[in-house]
């Protein structure tokens, strides 16, 4: 079991604390130089780079796996006031067997030091957050109001019923609902180019709307270019892992689903997925059989928790997560007070009554907590919205929503979004 100090959170100097910036069109802060005062648009990063390397001897690597890159620049711009640039970065010689006169020392900065390593995580994690705060934000607004960019019939209320038209009605998708968030903005930029003549997939102008019309309908170009990067900041399988965009992401899924093809699955049977409880060792093959037994044994209801707190499916993921975490450290994830064994401590738990207690949701709802403390936990797999399991009447329950195809559960399960979430940090806690 991995340690204590890689599941508890990262800390930072203050300026760092706030949440990361999403990739948005609309970030176009300057740039600082960490060395001097000269400043550059945040679109022209290249520049900046080529600056320091020219002026200050300063190469930074694999800037691509930088999450946020002016605060990243932010950041070591105050360390390199506190200490020498030698303290931080390797000194590269050049010319080292030639006349001393035309000898340089560059400088390298990269994640072979552990605090620039951290700082990228963490830049990557808050990122992350950001993504996926936005995301479920996106998923249960009802004020959403938009025009179809093909007919003009207006839809109001959950995104997923203009989409769902889209879709059926003019072939035209741009992906699930819920992969995408930024909506309005993508859908903006779509429409941006239809004003201006300009086919979705191919690209190509055309002299008018009637022409470009028919072109669409005809070459079967009512989908967007998956190529053009541009597309790529509104979906999250793009934020996942570091400097791979979604084609890269799905390439290797190919891959392994490929090299698998020619396995005989003939005599293949499902086996149960076992949820083990969460204060003892009890396992269960179905989802209600371990609820009944820490409702009835622990005095444990994760439902009525759910209810009362009104939790979103990923603030669940989190609780479970922190439960998980608290009881594998031997501490009462209630009071905090620390035993020697997981048998007292639940103990503890009943005699003082803190099993339904849980402590200030700030202290639980924390971006590590997406991430699971047992990779495969099977509990994780039963959670969802609150919505979907109320009673009465659902103001959104008419609202049409693209369902995802379950044909082939084996490509779903390699491809999942929160399986790939997952792997990834498992990887990481592995490595470490």
């Amino acid at each position: 079991m991995y340690q204590d100090c890689i599941l508890e959170p990262l800390c930072f100097p203050e300026h760092l604390c706030g949440s990361a910036p999403l990739a948005s069109s609309s970030d176009g802060h300057p740039v600082t130089c960490s060395l001097c005062s000269d400043s550059f648009p945040a679109s022209e990063k290249d520049q900046l780079l080529k600056h320091m390397v020219l002026y200050h001897k300063l190469v930074i690597a694999d800037v691509k796996l930088i999450a946020d890159f002016p605060r990243y620049m932010l950041y070591w711009k105050k360390r390199f006031t506190e200490q020498p640039i030698t303290d931080f970065c390797s000194v590269i010689k050049t010319n080292s067997e030639g006349p001393v006169e035309q000898q340089e020392h560059y400088f390298l900065l990269c994640d072979a030091l552990p605090e620039d390593r951290i700082l990228r995580e963490l830049l990557q994690q808050r990122r992350l957050e950001g993504v996926l705060d936005q995301q479920q934000k996106e998923r249960d607004d009802t004020t959403f109001h938009r025009a179809c960019m093909f007919c003009n019939e207006e839809f109001t209320g959950n995104r997923s019923s203009l989409l769902n038209h889209m879709a059926k009605e003019h072939s035209f998708s741009i992906g699930l609902p819920d992969n995408i968030f930024f909506c309005s903005e993508f859908l903006d930029t779509l429409e941006c180019k239809l004003e201006n003549m300009q086919c979705l997939y191919c690209e190509k102008i055309f002299r008018d709307k009637t022409t470009l019309k028919d072109h669409m309908r005809k070459k079967q170009h009512r989908r967007i270019n998956a190529r053009n990067h541009e597309y790529d900041r509104f979906y999250v399988i793009n934020y996942l892992e570091l400097g791979k965009t979604w084609e890269e992401v799905q390439s290797e899924d190919d891959r392994e689903l490929f090299e698998d093809e020619d396995d005989d699955w003939s005599d293949w049977q499902a086996h149960p997925v076992y949820a083990v409880c969460l204060f003892c060792e009890q396992q269960a093959e179905t989802m209600e059989k371990i609820y009944t037994h820490m409702e009835e044994t622990h005095e444990f209801d994760l439902h009525k928790l759910k209810t009362d707190l009104s939790l979103k499916f990923y603030q669940q993921v989190k609780l479970v997560n922190y439960i998980r975490h608290e009881l594998h450290q031997c501490r009462c994830y209630c009071c905090q007070e620390k035993f020697e064994t997981k048998e007292e401590l639940v103990q503890h738990l009943v005699n003082t009554g803190h099993v339904m207690q849980l402590p200030e949701i700030s202290h639980w709802d924390q971006p590590q907590y997406y991430f699971p403390t047992y990779e495969n936990d099977a509990l994780l797999t039963a959670l969802s919205d609150s919505e979907s399991e109320s009673e009465g009447p659902n103001p959104s329950s008419e609202v049409p929503v693209i369902a995802e195809d379950i044909s082939n559960l084996k490509v779903i399960k390699q491809t999942s979004v929160l399986n790939k979430l997952f792997k990834d940090r498992a990887a990481v806690k592995d490595s470490n």
